[in-house]
């Protein structure tokens, strides 16, 4: 999926088509990735590359956005084939590129040994040499272009976006929120956000999408799942969102079955703002596309309030 200034999704084949996105970048003969996926995505990267003319050493750039492996599950595997390029992540990510040890540990903890080995693989380790760390402000040079680190918490404590100026737009990870295709409307694109475990914060994540949105970009590129415009709207309606997750969270609070409330809470919120949106998918439809969201959001929004009691 081609867009103008040179970028274009390259659809990673994770989960399902039209879930996770990695970003190529190409300008003046250089090339960045933005998030890679998992290590199953990165013959479809390099393909997709080498089908724009361009071989794998015009790559300078592998920039993560956080290290949760549908984004980074693929990168030290990528960078093995790119040559020249540098990996760009969060400092409290260095770690985990270097060693993934723990970040597999982290992973299992949530999804299973089994299902984590089958899906992400084995992961392969970053020579701490080739890693820059993405601090805020940073300025990265790619062609004639330039990009900036924003540090972006609130999905993660790791996570940064990055700002193309060039393209009046902004590579956003998970922060700001999910966007799925099959849900556009007249209305245009459709929204929520992501609270999966283990470091939501609600309030960091307001803060970070409201200082995005003050940019006044023309488009921003969702992991998932690519290209939304219409910014402001779409950053009110996240913010919105926040809030109405952590209401639902502390309204299940205390309940035996708080989780299965929760899951049905946020199915429930859902639907309706589909619905509202002018979606035309059928309520089993709209469910199955959202299943694993609802099932990861109430998991993150059940950390965060057991983090927030334990303080």
């Amino acid at each position: 999926m081609d867009f103008d200034h040179g970028i274009s999704a390259i659809d990673t084949g994770f989960e399902r088509p039209l879930f996770d996105a990695s970003h190529l970048i190409i300008d003046h003969g250089r090339a960045a990735f933005v998030d890679a996926g998992v290590n199953a995505s990165v013959p479809m990267l390099i393909g997709v590359l080498e089908h724009k003319g361009l071989t794998p050493a015009a790559v300078d750039w592998l920039l993560l956005t956080h290290v949760h492996l549908d984004h980074a599950g693929g990168a030290g595997e990528l960078l093995r084939r790119l040559p020249n390029a540098k990996l760009v992540v969060h400092p409290r990510g260095v770690r985990h590129m270097v060693d993934p040890t723990a970040l597999m540990a982290g992973a299992s903890a949530v999804y299973g040994e089994d299902v984590v080995r089958r899906t992400y693989g084995t992961l392969t380790p970053v020579p701490p040499g080739r890693i820059v760390e993405a601090t805020e402000g940073l300025e990265l040079v790619l062609g004639s272009r330039r990009l900036t680190v924003f540090d972006t918490p609130g999905h993660a404590r790791h996570h940064v976006c990055y700002r193309d100026h060039g393209a009046s737009a902004f590579f956003t990870g998970d922060t700001f929120g999910i966007s799925y295709r099959e849900f556009d409307t007249a209305r245009g694109a459709f929204i929520f956000p992501t609270s999966t475990p283990v470091q939501f914060e609600p309030e960091a994540m307001k803060a970070s999408i409201a200082r995005m949105a003050a940019c006044q970009p023309e488009a921003m590129y969702l992991t998932h799942y690519s290209r939304v415009t219409d910014v402001a709207r779409l950053a009110a309606e996240l913010i919105e969102q926040v809030d109405q997750l952590v209401a639902l969270a502390q309204a299940a609070d205390g309940h035996a079955d708080r989780h299965e409330r929760l899951v049905e809470s946020l199915h429930a919120l859902f639907a309706a703002r589909a619905a509202a949106h002018g979606c035309t998918l059928g309520a089993a439809q709209v469910r199955e596309l959202l299943a694993l969201d609802a099932e990861l959001n109430a998991q993150g929004l059940e950390v965060w309030l057991d983090r927030a009691r334990a303080a």
